[in-house]
């Protein structure tokens, strides 16, 4: 595809070809009226140099000897009964024409008198007068049409140079004129290109960018674009602030809550417990029990999943040390076999542990979390491979499965809050809808990155930590069999 002109490059285009359109067409204008001039000129010399005088027996040669004619008048003649003379003055002679050149001027086909234009061997064009009778007589009497065709080139060759270097000249004023008045709109390109590169997705967002103010002059139509902008940013940074402060607001909320609502629960499930050690209760009663009890682990579960996330968010329930990958997948991978022994489980590490600086718990629920979905998501015999790698400086953690793959339609909401990957509300393969938020939170709180790519038969959830190997020291000796 072609690449589209500038908007300067286009009115540039515009101009300079308008005009140059208009400089050419007066230019030929000039140029056929001059002409036109020139030969009637030239036809008003034509005739005042056809008025010669000489007897019947003279020559060409002798009639233009006895005249004072212009250099380069040309005189063919031929009488009655005498022979064809022809003659032209040069710039100090009289030189008569050759029988080829006097049979190059009457033996044209068209003999008609008047004025006509003649082409003679050697001597070049010229503009003549033509008169004959029926008898054979023949006058003829030009001058040349070289001084006019000089006169016309120098006159185009010079319109052609002014026109192009008031081309030029008009070209370099019309950019200079045109950068000057598109400065302010190329202000405000580069504040929306550097407002453009800042995250406003979440967190805490300020503005700073603003097209400059003397770039921003209402007075013009491009300056108000700029205002404009200003504006608007102005109202963007003002909606961003009022919604980190509804977002705070709710995660304080939300954390403030969740913490309140352990401890009744906790009351319910110890309450359920002991209740159900009574031995007197009836069936129905027990089995009452029993629900309250399970739905209340249930609510447990979801509260602290909601609390753990508003920590995440806050910055807090992070404990850092050096976490050995390759035992944790080794670990983690033991309690999926356990509990998904329908699965092919597979592992792939590299020969030398990859040590990180993370939380041991936080990435173990994150690695178990992948796992526990790779299991709960695809059917019976599916394969599931974990990988532990290192490239370059980061660590890469891959759980890869050849299930059905992420449904399309979820796929970008996938670590979203209460997002699902089965769209039932089933404990086994509905869940909570918080596992895969609070794996990413856990990955973004390590400053690293949580990713899935899918398709049918081709799953894998990639966990990037970033940072530079870590002396595995004691951890690599505990993961190694021989010790």
């Amino acid at each position: 595809m072609a690449r589209r002109l500038t908007l300067q490059a286009r009115l540039m285009v515009a101009v300079i070809g308008m005009v140059a359109v208009i400089l050419g067409a007066v230019g030929l204008a000039t140029g056929t009226i001059l002409t036109s001039i020139m030969r009637e000129s030239l036809d008003t010399q034509v005739s005042e140099a056809s008025q010669l005088y000489g007897s019947p027996n003279d020559s060409a040669a002798d009639i233009l000897k006895n005249g004072r004619q212009e250099v380069g008048t040309l005189l063919v003649l031929r009488g009655q009964y005498g022979p064809t003379t022809g003659a032209y003055v040069a710039a100090d002679s009289v030189v008569e024409l050759t029988s080829a050149q006097i049979e190059s001027i009457t033996g044209r086909p068209d003999h008609d008198t008047g004025r006509v234009d003649v082409s003679v061997e050697g001597l070049g064009d010229y503009r003549a007068i033509l008169t004959g009778d029926t008898s054979g007589a023949f006058l003829l009497v030009g001058l040349p049409t070289s001084e006019v065709t000089e006169t016309l080139g120098q006159i185009v060759t010079t319109v052609a140079l002014v026109t192009v270097g008031g081309l030029l000249l008009l070209g370099v004023v019309l950019a200079m004129i045109i950068r000057r008045s598109l400065r302010p709109l190329r202000a405000v390109a580069s504040t929306a290109e550097r407002v453009a590169t800042q995250p406003l997705s979440e967190g805490a967002v300020h503005i700073s960018e603003r097209v400059p103010a003397s770039e921003a002059d209402d007075a013009t139509e491009i300056g108000r674009v700029g205002v404009a902008l200003n504006t608007l940013l102005d109202h963007v940074e003002t909606s961003l602030e009022a919604r980190q402060r509804n977002e705070e607001r709710m995660r304080r909320f939300v954390a403030d809550a969740s913490h309140e609502l352990r401890t009744p629960l906790a009351s319910i499930r110890g309450y359920s417990e002991l209740s159900l050690r009574d031995r007197t209760l009836s069936e129905t009663t027990e089995s009452s029990l029993q629900r309250i009890q399970a739905q209340s682990l249930r609510m447990t579960e979801l509260v602290e999943d909601l609390l753990l996330l508003a920590r995440l968010e806050e910055g807090h329930e992070l404990v850092y040390g050096s976490v050995d990958l390759s035992r944790l997948a080794v670990e983690s991978l033991g309690d999926a076999q356990a509990a998904g022994q329908d699965h092919h489980w597979e592992l792939e590490l590299d020969e030398e542990p990859v040590i990180v600086a993370g939380d041991t718990g936080r990435l173990t629920q994150v690695v178990a979390n992948l796992l526990a979905n790779a299991r709960t998501h695809t059917p019976a015999g599916t394969t599931v491979t974990l990988s532990v790698t290192r490239e370059g400086s980061d660590a890469v953690l891959r759980v890869h499965d050849d299930g059905p793959g992420v449904d399309p339609q979820v796929r970008d909401e996938l670590f979203e809050r209460f997002a699902r990957g089965d769209s039932s509300r089933a404990r086994k393969t509905g869940g909570t809808g918080l596992g895969l938020s609070i794996a990413r939170a856990i990955a973004d709180a390590h400053g690293g990155e949580l990713t899935v790519d899918s398709s049918p038969g081709d799953t894998t959830f990639t966990l990037r930590m970033p940072g530079k190997p870590i002396d595995p020291g004691p951890a690599a000796s505990e993961a190694d069999p021989s010790h």
